[in-house]
């Protein structure tokens, strides 16, 4: 069983939850997943690793109640345990195999969304661990769902807000803010990497391209099953069709083909909405 240590809410419809997985804390890298299951037949819920340590042998999740499947997750509480938490699943970042010293001096730029704040986290966390600089742009729809504002800014150089609504920091978009860093304030960077909403992730990419700079994208809120077998997953990039859960989630946002993935994301979202419980028949055992 994977018992809850911590459980915190994080904004209205955000939690963060601290769970006991010696061995996949021991193994977990930035960019990487899971999946949990909160009874032995639920429904396999891929969520990605907010953080990790193995020391304490627990891994970190961030949920966000859209659906029947996550509103179960979150009604858990601290002492209650997951039937199953399964990972690390999928590749890590790229830059996890880079050496120190070829990280020492690189500058990064992270975009973050919403709840895509979340696995943003420990990237910026290893970046700055190796020496390597980094800003990071978080944006939300209003002041009030923004998170892990206090975490990032102890990793990362520096920290910029945005807000639709303009209740805190930058008046806008993440991309306006991306091009005021890079035209306005003539910063340069080696990468950016954006994780948020399928929507952001596009409009991210192309202000990128548009900049002249490298930018990768995390693919995570495609999956479902975890392991490519479903195929909900795949996804044309550079004119190919990948499987974000098990080549991915992270892919160079110049080629993915976003369209189709935001039509695929949609396919079920009424269904998601109304879900019965679900029964997995899938044996986690064999997989």
């Amino acid at each position: 069983m994977f018992r809850i240590v911590k459980k915190e809410k994080l904004n209205p419809v955000v939690y963060r939850m601290e769970v006991e997985a010696p061995r996949v804390a021991e193994s977990a890298l930035p960019g990487q997943f899971l999946i949990v299951r909160t009874e032995e037949k639920g429904e396999r819920v891929p969520l990605t690793i907010s953080d990790y340590d193995p020391e304490k042998g627990t891994v970190t999740i961030v949920i966000q109640e859209i659906g029947a499947s996550t509103e179960d997750i979150c009604a858990f509480e601290e002492g209650q345990a997951f039937a199953d938490v399964v990972g690390p699943l999928g590749m890590p970042s790229d830059f996890t195999e880079m050496s120190d010293e070829a990280l020492k001096g690189r500058r990064y730029v992270f975009i973050a969304g919403g709840v895509g704040t979340a696995p943003v986290y420990p990237q910026v966390k290893w970046l700055h661990s190796k020496g390597a600089a980094v800003d990071v742009i978080v944006g939300a729809k209003t002041a009030g769902l923004l998170i892990y504002k206090d975490e990032m800014s102890r990793y990362c150089d520096n920290l910029y807000i945005c807000t639709d609504d303009g209740s805190e920091g930058f008046h806008g978009m993440v991309t306006g803010m991306l091009e005021e860093l890079v035209q306005g304030m003539g910063k340069k960077y080696d990468q950016a990497v954006a994780i948020g909403p399928m929507i952001m992730m596009k409009f991210a990419s192309l202000t990128a391209k548009k900049l002249g700079l490298p930018i990768i994208v995390s693919l995570n809120t495609l999956m479902v099953d975890g392991t490519g077998m479903c195929g909900a997953c795949r996804v044309t990039v550079g004119g190919k069709t990948r499987f974000a859960c098990v080549e991915g989630p992270e892919f160079d946002g110049y080629e993915v083909d976003f369209d189709e993935a935001m039509r695929r994301q949609a396919m079920y979202r009424p269904e998601e909405k109304e879900a019965e419980p679900h029964v997995c028949r899938i044996d986690i055992r064999s997989v």
